[in-house]
């Protein structure tokens, strides 16, 4: 029967081509969307599970980036019980290196508080070191710097080398590399240099890294944190009045940051009003706000559900497309051979081998499309990775190939059952008449 099938296809090969580059073209488009998502969830999980610690920001702020505290939170911070290590951070754009205006992919500089950051027990960047060293307690005050291997392959430097960014010379002492599009983006230095090249304000930080003591669990510390701090007030970040844009040119970094700005910041049961006195009537944001890995993780949980939405939405608009040519097809090469159909029911044809032939025509055809449209979606995804390294990552894995070669089969025998079901329906003589 399979043989009988592919002959009768072959026997059209214009249409069945036709036919198949159609399913082709939605599958493809199929591994190609749901491979943004596949690859998100990789490096989001990859990037988070480095993340061991705690990190506090400006309410409302979707990374640290656009986050401003007080620089003097951090001391506070640290006398609470459960808290070991804080280290403060500074973010900025780096908008210009090496004389070249930097648009996309994004760099960005991190200015790391050194005494408290090499006293961390899980250093993220640190433990990703390739060429070099990290930073130590010498390099304070100094324009030394630690970059991501992918900055460095950019501007061709290499440990030693010296790299302009925003007019300063800075001294390339290690490179790491971490795999991760949301950490391989920043040039490293003591959070001083950063605060004088980004004429950032000496009474704030952009966020606090904090390291638990290890006898208290992350949603206690959280807690507690807050708690230390209610009462207080700070302006919550807002989009409209950011002091940086929330476009980063990253596809990754602006697709996340915009999704995580539409959530609401963290808030407390109590409000302060003029008078000093609170109230329980209404909520108000925390002055500080507390995200752990899972935190991050459980609001990216939400999004990627939204994202897969989305792309499903988006891809049944080609499979539906294709299921019609299938069917088109398919009920063309039914009208065609419609005596043929006639003289083989009159031959002790049933209506089950009448079906079952027009099926697996449908099935095979539904099977090469979602081969073929699977290879082609994997290569793609390869040679899209190749090219744009440091803006996107798609992953294409096995368990999304396999079921886009499953639902492509089952697309193909859906689209045969209606001229299969018109077909066994037909008297033989009727048939050889209508012929």
């Amino acid at each position: 029967m399979l043989k009988f099938a592919v002959r009768n296809l072959m026997s059209r090969p214009m249409r069945s081509l036709l036919s198949l580059v159609g399913l082709t073209v939605a599958i493809m488009g199929m591994i190609g969307l749901f491979s943004v998502a596949g690859g998100l969830n990789e490096m989001v999980a990859d990037t988070f599970g480095r993340i061991k610690g705690l990190v506090a920001m400006q309410p409302g702020s979707p990374i640290p980036l656009f986050s401003r505290l007080p620089a003097g939170w951090g001391a506070e911070i640290a006398s609470v019980p459960g808290v070991g290590i804080v280290s403060p951070e500074i973010w900025s754009r780096a908008n210009v290196i090496e004389g070249k205006t930097i648009v996309s992919p994004p760099r960005f500089l991190f200015g790391t508080d050194l005494p408290t950051r090499l006293a961390l027990k899980h250093g993220i960047y640190s433990e990703d070191m390739v060429a070099g060293r990290f930073l130590t307690i010498d390099d304070r005050g100094k324009m030394n710097a630690v970059v991501s291997r992918p900055i460095a392959e950019e501007f061709h430097k290499w440990v030693g080398d010296t790299l302009s960014v925003g007019g300063n010379d800075v001294k390339i002492v290690g490179i790491y590399y971490s795999g991760s599009l949301l950490l391989d983006v920043a040039i490293i230095l003591d959070i001083n240099e950063v605060r004088r090249m980004s004429r950032f304000g000496a009474d704030e930080v952009s966020a606090y890294y904090i390291e638990q003591a290890g006898n208290v669990s992350d949603a206690k510390l959280t807690r507690d944190i807050q708690d230390a701090f209610k009462g207080r007030e700070i302006q919550p970040w807002q989009p409209a009045t950011s002091r940086e844009s929330l476009t980063t040119g990253n596809f990754v970094f602006d697709l996340f940051a915009r999704f995580l700005s539409l959530l609401p910041a963290q808030t407390s049961g109590t409000v302060t009003m003029a008078g000093g006195a609170k109230t329980a009537k209404k909520a108000t944001a925390l002055p500080i706000e507390i995200r752990s890995a899972a935190d991050w993780a459980a609001r990216f949980k939400d999004f990627s559900a939204d994202l897969d939405l989305f792309l499903t939405i988006m891809s049944a608009i080609g499979v539906t497309i294709a299921v019609l040519s299938i069917v088109n097809t398919m009920l063309m090469s039914v009208t065609e051979r419609i005596i043929e159909f006639g003289i083989l029911k009159a031959n002790g044809w049933t209506r089950y081998d009448v079906m079952r032939l027009i099926t697996s025509e449908s099935a095979v055809l539904g099977l090469l499309g979602g081969l073929s449209g699977c290879l082609v979606g994997r290569v793609g995804t390869s040679i899209i990775n190749s090219f744009w390294p440091d803006r996107i990552h798609l992953v294409a894995g096995p368990g999304l190939l396999l079921f886009g070669a499953v639902f492509s089969t089952c697309l193909g025998i859906l689209g045969g059952l209606y001229p299969a079901i018109w077909a066994m329906r037909m008297m033989p003589m009727d048939a050889i008449r209508r012929g």
